[in-house]
């Protein structure tokens, strides 16, 4: 039976059948590191206390996922308003387990100081603007995708794949895709923030859905919009024609990562197991998988793939991220893939001697960085129970605060 650290909040059945399925198994970690200009508006993320410290959170948490805390960092992890990086968790388990990392830039502001898998990508713009990047950028950030995850399924027999991510200012892109998907994420989604910011967000997505519309209008009028939305889905196969390309939605409102992740899980479902790493941002990329597969007639197997998270994000009292999972599956342009499996890890700090980690109680921070997914992964392949957990994330904390010292 599943283990009692891990909750299963939707698909109980096909949850219970993924846990057992991979019980036991190592799995390789992929972790996408993006960036959007959402993330430097005042107020938007907890993930860096200024706009600036912002800039960096990702080449920070990722150079600190791949060296630990001894290494003198070019990008220290940035001061927050409370709390820890979530970095400090997947870390922990990583090293203790020796599971192996690819780290991939799928468009930073500076090159991160870490040996990366550069995907040749640019930041977003905000997605207010609603042309937040150029179509060719995310085809090539898809094909990208699509490609790596072949290759790292390649390589993986029995195993799963867990795909991370790091882009500050995430689950705003995340609640424009779901929004512009036809999904009700609307009072949804999750932040970093302790009460989640969700009138900051839906103004912007609304501002750039709307932006988004006009351009789509005036390309149906020949007039070159700055997106240029004549490229409807004309796919014979698709069963969706007329509506809004999910690829020209990425481009419009969303984040690199996202068309990363999707093509990576799409392609890896087809021969392993995988386990999107986070919350609001990987259903979003749940649904964008769904919508891209039925819209290019893509092959792909739903039921190898499960949304992995920390309780902190499944049961904010300030989101609803169940709802959310729930309504990914009454929606007719993801029918394929329904409602994904939510887990989480029943991780606590609430005995933690670290005030920056009893922060997360509070409702600080919650995740990133594949935190709810690696440990989930550690109970699932050494059954890991809380006390080993919380030992091992103390324990990177305390060599950290000794480093800096």
């Amino acid at each position: 039976m599943p283990n009692s650290q891990i909750s299963i909040y939707t698909q109980k059945e096909q949850g219970e059948q993924w846990l057992r399925r991979y019980r036991g198994c190592l799995p390789v970690f992929a972790c996408v590191l993006g960036f959007t200009e959402t993330g430097l508006i005042p107020g938007i993320s907890a993930a860096g206390r200024t706009p600036e410290d912002r800039k960096y959170t990702a080449c920070a948490d990722a150079e600190f996922l791949y060296y630990g805390p001894e290494h003198k960092a070019q990008y220290p992890l940035p001061p927050l308003a409370a709390g820890a990086s979530p970095v400090l968790i997947s870390r922990a388990v990583f090293e203790s387990l020796k599971i192996p990392v690819h780290l991939f830039n799928a468009g930073l502001p500076q090159p991160p100081a870490v040996p990366v898998i550069d995907l040749g990508s640019a930041p977003a713009k905000c997605l207010s603007g609603g042309a937040a990047m150029e179509i060719t950028t995310v085809h090539h950030l898809f094909e990208q995708g699509l490609l790596w995850g072949e290759r790292l399924a390649a390589n993986i027999q029995q195993e799963y794949l867990i795909v991370g991510e790091c882009v500050v200012g995430g689950t705003t892109t995340a609640l424009a895709i779901l929004t512009g998907l036809g999904i009700d994420a609307a009072g949804k989604v999750n932040s970093s923030h302790p009460v989640c910011n969700h009138a900051q967000k839906w103004a912007l997505v609304q501002a750039g859905l709307e932006k988004m519309r006009e351009s789509r209008v005036q390309g149906r009028q020949g007039v070159q919009g700055e997106i240029n939305f004549q490229s409807q889905i004309q796919n014979p196969k698709s069963k969706i024609q007329n509506s809004v390309d999910p690829l020209q939605l990425v481009a419009a409102v969303g984040d690199p990562m996202q068309a990363v992740v999707a093509g990576m899980a799409i392609a890896a479902s087809r021969s392993c197991g995988v386990m999107l790493a986070g919350g609001t941002q990987m259903l979003a990329v749940y649904a964008l998988m769904s919508a891209i597969a039925q819209a290019y007639a893509l092959s792909w197997q739903p039921e190898a793939v499960v949304v992995g998270t920390t309780r902190w994000v499944a049961e904010d009292p300030t989101g609803a991220t169940v709802d959310l999972a729930l309504n990914l599956g009454k929606n007719s342009l993801t029918p394929s893939g329904g409602t994904p499996p939510l887990l989480a890890t029943h991780l606590s700090f609430a005995d933690s001697r670290y005030p920056q980690l009893r922060a997360y109680e509070q409702g600080f921070v919650k995740e990133g960085m594949g935190a709810g997914a690696a440990c989930i992964a550690a109970h699932l392949s050494q059954d890991w129970q809380q006390h080993q957990l919380l030992t091992a994330i103390e324990a990177q904390l305390e060599r950290l605060s000794t480093a800096s010292h």
